[in-house]
This record gives C-alpha cells, sequence and structure tokens, in this order.
C-alpha cells in the first residue's frame, strides 16, 4: 500500500484546512486509516482514525469537533476536514493505514502551519 497526502500549507488561526491521503496498492486489505501529526520536539500523535469498511471514526480529545474525517472509497481516498485552526495544530501530518493482518504504511507527511 502507498499513501501520498496533499493539502497542507499556511492558513491563520481560525481557518481551514483539508488534508487528503490517496491510497494506492493493495487497497483492499486496508482495515482502518488514520492521520498522525507530529511537531517539532513533540512525539508522533494520533490526531484520528476511521475503519475503511464501516466508516467508523475516533478523534484525540484536542480536536474533537474541530477536525472530521471522511473516506471516499471510489477514489480509495481519505480526507481531514480541519476547522477553527490553532497554533497549536502546527505539526507535519502523516497518513496511516493498517492491513486487516495487521501490517502498517505511512505517507511521507504534510506540513501544516497555523500562524496567529
Amino acid at each position: 500500500v502507498q499513501l501520498v497526502e496533499s493539502g497542507g500549507g499556511l492558513v491563520q488561526a481560525g481557518g481551514s484546512l483539508r488534508l487528503s491521503c490517496a491510497a494506492s496498492g493493495s487497497t483492499f486489505s486496508i482495515n482502518t486509516m488514520g492521520w498522525y501529526r507530529q511537531a517539532p520536539g513533540k512525539q508522533r500523535e494520533l490526531v484520528g482514525s476511521i475503519t475503511y469498511g464501516g466508516g467508523v471514526t475516533t478523534y484525540a480529545d484536542s480536536v474533537k469537533g474541530r477536525f472530521t474525517i471522511s473516506r471516499d472509497k471510489s477514489k480509495f481516498t481519505m480526507y481531514l476536514q480541519m476547522n477553527s485552526l490553532k497554533p497549536e495544530d502546527t505539526a507535519v501530518y502523516y497518513c496511516n493505514a493498517v492491513e486487516i493482518m495487521g501490517y502498517d504504511y505511512w505517507g511521507q507527511g504534510t506540513q501544516v502551519t497555523v500562524s496567529s
């Protein structure tokens, strides 16, 4: 499975961005997909995830009510809609996919910068 993120950039606090993660390869084997982020000097953290089949989502408390994860199975693409962005949301955002057998894959990351 190959994952390619897009949609990062610079935005002012209070603004919105939508990230995309396009999957290719053995997409039939994907069980869940997720978004992670890593800020400078901090550990990578889970932002949220979605079950690829049923579309059940989970979110970190820090983004609940502001971020929404969705997927378009016909396009093998997952999205992260980020609203009401805060400077503390600044990070490199990574797409992750976990296969039914447990193998996981990562995208290259996309930078999101929120200015105050």
